[in-house]
């Protein structure tokens, strides 16, 4: 959970902010959000903690995460809003990183929300359908939908419109980090199967939701 929540906190404050882009033979000129790098980790340990502890135990931690973005948030309109002392010279790079926060984390917010459940959601139920073989299946399956509903919420309610970001960009930005993000499942699979084996035998549990409520708004246990 700790991790969790960690990389979902350094992707909104240090990475999605940060239109990059790259020239590619034949493709030209490739943007990308700089969160690509290292937020995709958070569903490679939402779907480890969905395959071996349950669904249940994947939504304690979505929820964890939800309050700490808004915590973040929170905070950063404070500091932000405080007056700055007489020849303190970074005020206005306090605001230029930390002004469009509101706007971020609160479109990361939605996204997260709606992707992770879905991602976790898809997961479990793939676990019974499969019988707990394909592993790889899953987690790459599950991240193609889950991603697919993050990417297609966030991008167009972070950026569009602002910081000079125009809607073709925002479109390929958004297709882009998709692609990426299940790139970045697909070459951690080896990774998560290491992960998802060793805490099976550690733990000595294996879940399987067949009675499991789904719905987010269930007790969290």
């Amino acid at each position: 959970m700790a991790g969790f929540v960690t990389v979902l906190l350094l992707s909104n404050i240090i990475g999605a902010s940060k239109r990059s882009v790259i020239e590619l033979p034949v493709l030209g000129e490739w943007y990308f959000g700089a969160g690509v790098l290292f937020f995709p980790i958070s569903y490679v340990i939402g779907d480890v903690l969905t395959e071996v502890y349950g669904y249940a135990h994947a939504r304690r931690c979505i929820w964890a995460g939800f309050g700490a973005l808004i915590f973040m948030v929170v905070m950063a309109e404070v500091v932000v809003a405080l007056p700055p002392a007489d020849g303190w010279p970074f005020q206005s790079d306090y605001e230029n990183v930390f002004g469009q926060a509101w706007r971020i984390a609160g479109a990361s917010i939605i996204a997260f929300w709606a992707g992770e459940f879905v991602n976790s959601y898809v997961l479990a139920r793939m676990k019974i359908w499969t019988r707990g073989k394909a592993l790889w299946s899953r987690t790459i399956g599950s991240t193609v939908v889950g991603q697919g509903v993050d990417s297609a919420i966030f991008y167009p309610l972070a950026f569009l419109g602002t910081m000079g970001w125009t809607g073709e960009q925002v479109f390929w930005v958004a297709v882009t980090q998709w692609v990426l993000k299940v790139s970045w499942e697909a070459l951690l699979t080896p990774v998560t199967y290491v992960v998802v084996g060793w805490l099976k035998r550690r733990e000595g549990v294996d879940v399987y939701d067949t009675d499991t409520d789904f719905s987010p708004f269930a007790k969290v246990d």
